[in-house]
């Protein structure tokens, strides 16, 4: 019998312009309205997809990188994803959802407080993707921090946001109707937090959570060494960007382990998720036509995958030389490692490709047959996923796209099927909320 998967969705591009630039936007869906969403978030649930992770931007960018987000719709505009999450929840029962947020863009009171409420509007499946973006502090009159130190404020904000939500104690909250006694202030914690990033006092004016539905989900997606510390210390689910072969899949797992067990934590406190984004198609004969179409990208292509690239690094890399390497210094501190070795590929050097070499392994596509990329069909990425189920004992799957009817459609209508004949994926669901969904196999 193979091993369960959990499965999750990282809506990619942000609650921004679905489908833009292609066929998809002529469905004349409303991005700014929920019902795109909703749909989709219907569609995911009936699919047995436990998370929803949707992805945010606060800044249009550096004014280098404005037009290459904005013109092209392709990081810009990004409405807010905590807004979304009501709407997300009202049309679903059992699907989580995670926005992102920014640690040093909400004060840790504001943050306690909203997200509680969430959690409890949601019914415990509530789940906070933690970032620590840092150029867009000037938007918000905040120092630019380094890249550790952003790690650094996000644990003091994560600690003191769980002080407060723990801040009503053990039998604080009474309900008794029949003697009128709605709460016992006796077991409120009035604690004052004077730190390094954040001063604030409480109790938080929330009520604490159901018993045994716990806090909400803390998902981080660092691959660095402090972002993997801060996952060990902090995190219910790592958001894991690595090489998709069972030896690498094993090693970072090792490593969040580790991370967890220094911090006092079991392994099994965290769901290691490895995003992914595969190409499913009809027929072998449809991947072998796709993949060697790839095989010798234009310059016009290359300077798309650069385009696309730049958006997210904030750093314009179109008007490189495309047969010089990159410049020493290229990236500021706001970029992370984890990005940077995403850009460079596997086997790549950042000091010696040059830019045509690093955006031509971007532009190829690989059969998943192979072991060389994400192109196949449903059945090649069944036998891709239950592969590393068992050789790796993977927890599961982030699958990267649009949260677009038509992208979970492709994605999807055939896979959802041949998983579920192979008892990788999950028909159906408990009662107790994302946390229970995370752990209940």
């Amino acid at each position: 019998m193979s091993q369960l998967q959990h499965f999750g969705w990282f809506f990619g591009r942000g609650f921004g312009p679905q489908g833009w630039g292609r066929p998809d936007y002529r469905w004349n869906y409303a991005w700014q309205r929920p019902d795109i969403y909703q749909q989709s978030a219907r569609e995911l649930e009936q699919a047995g997809f436990d998370l929803l992770i949707v992805e945010d931007a606060l800044s249009l960018g550096s004014p280098s990188t404005l037009p290459l987000r904005v013109d092209s719709a392709y990081g810009g505009p990004k409405h807010d994803p905590l807004l979304l999450a009501p709407y997300l929840f009202g049309a679903t029962t059992h699907l989580g959802v995670a926005p992102t947020v920014n640690a040093g863009a909400y004060p840790p009171y504001l943050a306690a407080r909203q997200f509680a409420t969430l959690q409890h509007l949601s019914g415990n499946r509530f789940g906070v993707n933690v970032v620590t973006d840092v150029k867009s502090a000037r938007h918000f009159g905040l120092p630019e921090l380094s890249h550790d130190a952003a790690y650094d404020r996000a644990e003091e904000w994560l600690e003191v946001v769980r002080r407060l939500w723990h801040s009503w104690g053990d039998g604080a909250y009474v309900g008794n109707v029949a003697s009128g006694r709605f709460a016992d202030a006796s077991r409120l914690d009035a604690f004052e937090h004077r730190g390094e990033y954040f001063s604030l006092d409480g109790p938080l004016n929330a009520l604490p959570f159901d018993e045994g539905a716990g806090d909400p989900v803390i998902v981080s997606p660092g691959g660095s060494g402090r972002g993997l510390a801060f996952a060990g210390h902090q995190s219910d689910v790592q958001l894991a960007l690595a090489p998709l072969d069972a030896a690498s899949v094993r090693e970072y797992r090792a490593r969040i382990h580790s991370a967890a067990i220094a911090q006092g934590r079991e392994p099994s406190d965290i769901a290691v998720l490895f995003v992914i984004k595969p190409e499913i198609l009809g027929s072998q004969e449809e991947v072998d036509r796709v993949v060697r179409a790839s095989e010798h990208p234009t310059d016009d292509v290359l300077l798309a995958v650069l385009a696309a690239q730049s958006s997210d690094l904030e750093t314009d890399l179109t008007g490189l030389d495309l047969d010089r390497p990159l410049p020493a210094g290229v990236f500021g501190q706001h970029v992370s490692e984890g990005t940077i070795n995403n850009l460079v590929g596997r086997g790549g050097s950042l000091e010696a490709d040059t830019v045509r070499q690093i955006a031509t392994r971007k532009a190829r596509k690989g059969r998943l047959a192979d072991g060389l990329g994400f192109v196949g069909t449903a059945v090649q990425f069944a036998d891709f996923v239950e592969h590393l189920g068992e050789s790796a004992d993977n927890d599961g799957f982030i699958i990267n796209g649009d949260l677009h009817p038509v992208t979970l459609h492709r994605m999807l209508d055939e896979t959802v099927p041949e998983l579920r004949s192979r008892g990788i994926l999950r028909t159906s669901f408990g009662g107790g909320g994302l946390r229970a969904n995370l752990r209940d196999f």
